[in-house]
């Protein structure tokens, strides 16, 4: 594990029922133990941002990348891609788990084009944890003369996230284009946020 996540870690910050977890049945048997599934079980991620997949009813387990995708049609796709399972969604794709090298993929159907996004659960864990948190813990002052200094703020908080996450993972912001930074630049841009 790149990064030090735990259950009641985000338990505290997010409280139980903002927690998402996938059961270990979800997974076919030669992925059930591996270190990403366990995270997934016992750890979760908080809702908001990444949404965990939901299992199918009548099987109990996870969609596999071939029944969502046609992993033929991404050029870069490993040969036995078609076989991991999809843990979840960000953006306009599917994230999956390559149980082998426990690293995550994401999946865009759109562009069929498939990418390394974290090198392993934790990664995926601590990004969503860092960016959810920032959501719902940054404090606009509300007053308008102070706006300019209100989305500097925000964009050095955002800036943070990538750079201690690149030190340990440089995938999920290797460049402008990854889900993470898009999804950064929103933030930073002042989306992404419930207003009450």
């Amino acid at each position: 594990m790149l990064f030090d996540v735990t259950r009641s870690e985000l338990v505290g910050i997010f409280g139980e029922e903002r927690l998402a977890t996938l059961p270990a049945a979800a997974f076919p048997p030669s992925v059930a133990d591996t270190e990403g599934a366990r995270l997934l079980r016992t750890v979760g991620v908080p809702t908001g941002t990444l949404l965990l997949r939901a299992h199918d009813e009548d099987s109990g387990r996870l969609p596999l990348v071939r029944d969502v995708v046609d992993a033929d049609h991404f050029e870069d796709a490993s040969e036995n891609a078609g076989a991991w399972p999809v843990i979840g969604w960000l953006l306009n794709a599917h994230l999956a788990l390559d149980p082998g090298s426990g690293k995550v993929h994401a999946f865009d159907p759109d562009e069929e084009t498939v990418v390394e996004l974290h090198a392993d659960v934790s990664s995926l864990v601590q990004v969503t944890l860092r960016f959810q948190r920032l959501l719902e813990e940054f404090g606009f002052s509300g007053d308008e003369d102070e706006e300019e200094a209100d989305f500097e703020r925000l964009e050095r908080e955002v800036e943070r996230v990538r750079e201690e996450t690149s030190r340990l993972d440089p995938l999920p912001f290797q460049d402008d284009e990854t889900l993470w930074s898009v999804i950064g630049e929103e933030i930073a841009a002042g989306q992404r946020f419930v207003r009450g």
